[in-house]
């Protein structure tokens, strides 16, 4: 299910370049890739916040991913995967994705979601979404 734009606020823009080994038998990038393409992006965007791993050794694990094909990717073609955040709820927060390329931007590949819980690194309880993150993820 594809979320409404309003429900979701653009985090930033991820480019990646297809390598030969993101390709499958069939000369197209292997589904398994997209999932890599994804979490490539949210990483770099959660380190860039340096909200990965945070001071108080806290930061967020994936507990739901899924991915929509809509087109097969084809070799040597530049990505921009495009990283949103939907509203959190106490512990958890959405991210969604659309992968596309760069030559022709509405030409969409694919897109995602995946829902994150924001853990205590050493106990690996569950904590309360940080006020930092919450502000930065709010439509």
């Amino acid at each position: 299910m594809e979320k409404k734009e309003a429900e979701r606020k653009l985090l930033c823009v991820f480019r990646i370049q297809v390598r030969w080994a993101d390709l499958d038998a069939n000369r197209h990038v292997n589904n398994v890739a997209y999932f890599t393409f994804m979490e490539q992006a949210r990483i770099d965007w959660l380190k860039r916040m340096e909200l990965q791993t945070t001071a108080q050794n806290e930061g967020p694990v994936v507990v739901q991913t899924s991915c929509n094909y809509k087109a097969a990717i084809p070799y040597v073609e530049a990505l921009d995967v495009h990283v949103y955040g939907g509203a959190p709820g106490r512990t958890s927060f959405p991210t969604f994705y659309d992968i596309v390329s760069v030559e022709d931007p509405t030409l969409k590949y694919a897109d995602g979601q995946a829902v994150m819980v924001w853990t205590d690194r050493t106990s690996g309880q569950s904590r309360p979404v940080p006020d930092a993150l919450r502000k930065l993820l709010t439509p």
